[in-house]
């Protein structure tokens, strides 16, 4: 059977390296329990953080590419980023295919607008007057990067499919988990591929007669940190939730940071109770409505159901619930 070690739990003599004295200190660690083991996951979970971590990949891709279209706007004297607030919506993206297909008249382009959009014709005839006088070179340099986008786009929808399809046993816990502020259905399905359906390790267990005496951080598993941090960025600016609450109480002794640091370690904890006790997530904010508890059901179900899931009917009330 192969194990895998800490380094920092295997420190050695210093001096040079000597592989039969140090593999008979291994064996001897390992039989008195010496050598804190990592955690392997099995091939299942293996295969899951493989898609996800890809469409994470996919997704870091796309913001590198946008970043990039939007300095090639500016080189081109295009203000439409300083009036649309995003650029690749669907707005932007019929304007700037109309440009890339070689449109030069701004009145034109700025009718493909949505009407919803906050900014007038006259603004948008405004940002987009270069493209009169356009270089068919920054035509063919766009018409490359909305191509790129749309295949990274592509990409991320068949992941999420190909998500959706392999925890498609696991459903009622990726909708336990997208029951918590701050996370989703995205969310939940890559907690679940870091951590497992069941969460077997316990988070923050150097406590001795209920006193947690451990106040440092860990590194361990980065992508779960990056989870962590963003969820509890989004739980903390949901209205009426715990979260803020916890945030608001917090932030003037602790600072922002530290703040965000404690809202994670409680959802961290919170994950691990939904997963491993089999529990659901209740709000008792003080600001929590029941419409606006039934709109992010249905959100949450709308997106359920587009990444293939089977929901029939809203969760009912559960009879064992969990408040954070």
């Amino acid at each position: 059977m192969l194990h895998l070690a800490l380094a920092q739990s295997n420190r050695g003599r210093r001096g040079r390296k000597r592989d039969f004295p140090d593999a008979e200190r291994l064996v001897k660690r390992l039989v008195a329990r010496e050598l804190v083991l990592s955690f392997v996951p099995d091939a299942e979970q293996r295969l899951w953080r493989t898609v996800t971590r890809k469409k994470y990949q996919l997704r870091c891709d796309r913001v590198r590419l946008q970043n990039q279209l939007e300095s090639l706007l500016e080189e081109a004297h295009i203000k439409l980023s300083s009036l649309v607030t995003d650029l690749l919506g669907v707005s932007a993206r019929r304007m700037l295919k109309a440009l890339a297909d070689g449109e030069t008249n701004p009145a034109v382009l700025a009718a493909l607008a949505d009407e919803r959009l906050r900014a007038t014709p006259e603004q948008l005839c405004d940002a987009l007057g270069a493209c009169t006088e356009l270089n068919t070179v920054y035509r063919r340099l766009l018409k490359m990067a909305l191509k790129e986008l749309r295949l990274i786009d592509e990409q991320i929808d068949q992941l999420d499919q190909e998500m959706a399809s392999l925890l498609s046993q696991h459903q009622d816990a990726v909708q336990r988990l997208a029951e918590v502020p701050g996370l989703g259905v995205d969310s939940a399905q890559q907690i679940i591929a870091e951590v497992g359906p069941t969460a077997a390790t316990c988070p923050g267990d150097d406590e001795s007669a209920g006193v947690n005496y451990s106040h440092r951080s860990p590194k361990g598993n980065r992508h779960m940190r990056r989870l962590l941090n963003q969820a509890a960025n989004a739980a903390a600016r949901t209205k009426g939730s715990i979260f803020e609450i916890v945030y608001r109480r917090s932030v003037p002794r602790l600072g922002h940071n530290q703040a965000i640091g404690a809202i994670a370690h409680r959802q961290c904890r919170l994950i691990w109770l939904i997963l491993h006790q089999g529990v659901r997530y209740e709000e008792r904010g003080p600001a929590v409505t029941k419409q606006s508890q039934q709109a992010r059901t249905t959100r949450m179900i709308r997106q359920l159901r587009r990444l293939g899931y089977r929901i029939e009917t809203p969760n009912p009330q559960p009879s064992q619930a969990l408040a954070q």
